[in-house]
């Protein structure tokens, strides 16, 4: 027998739901807070309530920015099976159920039913290995860093232009430098971890060897391709956000865009890669001439070269061999 929990997840509480049958008057419900020193308490109740072994219980919970990962990786440690859901498809669930009122309450029911639904198709959830989950953590702050930067950099550039104070400028001046000295170090610490990985090291060497790809993109890529598990490059491109969305309502014909579903950070980088890729590797720009020559826009060729670049280096991974042109090869 398998009992489902659902766990809505914010930043200060957990409201846990145990789903005993499926009506929400014979469930149980419990509010903890968001603290590791209450996960044990969390594991307590669960199993005291259910009388199950952890195996046997199904916890669902949203995927949130950060929130939900370190009560999931307890949860796992401690032998629950864990399902992530998407926020999108649980929030339709919740319309299917007639849900009308929102409430943490009525949403950890409704989580502790979705994970029920699932059943047999449920994707349970396991942790990323050691590695994989520091280069997260760092590059979430290369991330943040790489953003304080550029606005340092515009206020800066708008205190030259206003004739701001010296103090002004020395202050964002030493600023910007703190900052790039941090990101040199963030950045540094994410190749030290690349580098001591076996795989990690091949991946990054092979993504090198794309016409287009720098240290910079490869670097990205090699963590989006071990924390991903892509059966196919087109999942790798829709991922990121670069499969082509159609504009059409009734009569109008807008034109084709790129959905932009995904990490932006990391389709912002691969967008200056195909820029370089355009000009210097030989399939990119071969496909940018052609579809220039058929009447595309400049946009749409370049939106097509981020995705054909993704592709790319999808295959160079998959395969484990160095880029070579198919043009070269015909």
């Amino acid at each position: 027998m398998r009992l489902n929990v659902g766990i809505d997840v914010s930043k200060e509480t957990l409201d846990l739901c145990l789903l005993l049958n499926q009506a929400k008057s014979g469930s149980k419900f419990k509010c903890f807070k968001n603290r590791k020193i209450d996960y044990l308490a969390i594991n307590d109740w669960i199993l005291k309530l259910s009388k199950c072994q952890p195996n046997d219980i199904v916890i669902t919970m949203e995927s949130t920015v950060v929130y939900h990962e370190a009560i999931a990786l307890y949860l796992y440690s401690m032998g629950f099976q864990i399902f992530i859901s998407n926020p999108g498809k649980a929030k339709k669930f919740s319309q299917a159920l007639g849900l009308i009122h929102k409430t943490d309450k009525s949403d950890a029911y409704m989580l502790a039913r979705y994970g029920d639904a699932q059943n047999e198709h449920i994707h349970l959830w396991k942790p990323d290995d050691t590695n994989i989950r520091n280069i997260k953590t760092l590059t979430r702050r290369l991330s943040a860093l790489e953003k304080d930067r550029l606005r340092e950099s515009n206020r800066l550039e708008a205190s030259e232009i206003s004739d701001a104070h010296d103090r002004v400028l020395l202050s964002i001046t030493r600023i910007i430098r703190i900052l790039e000295g941090e990101i040199q170090e963030i950045e540094n610490e994410i190749d030290t971890i690349i580098s001591a990985c076996p795989t990690m090291k091949k991946n990054h060497d092979l993504l090198m060897s794309v016409i287009g790809i720098g240290k910079v993109m490869s670097r990205e890529l090699v963590y989006l391709f071990s924390a991903k598990n892509f059966s196919t490059a087109k999942q790798a491109a829709a991922y990121v956000g670069l499969t082509p969305k159609l504009n059409e309502s009734g009569s109008f014909k807008g034109r084709t865009t790129l959905s932009k579903i995904g990490p932006s950070r990391i389709r912002s980088k691969i967008f200056l890669a195909a820029v370089s890729a355009g000009t210097h590797n030989p399939d990119i720009k071969a496909q940018k001439n052609r579809l220039l020559a058929e009447g595309k826009t400049k946009m749409q060729a370049l939106g097509a070269a981020m995705r054909k670049l993704i592709q790319i280096c999808f295959g160079v991974i998959k395969n484990q061999t160095r880029y070579q042109s198919a043009l070269a090869l015909n």
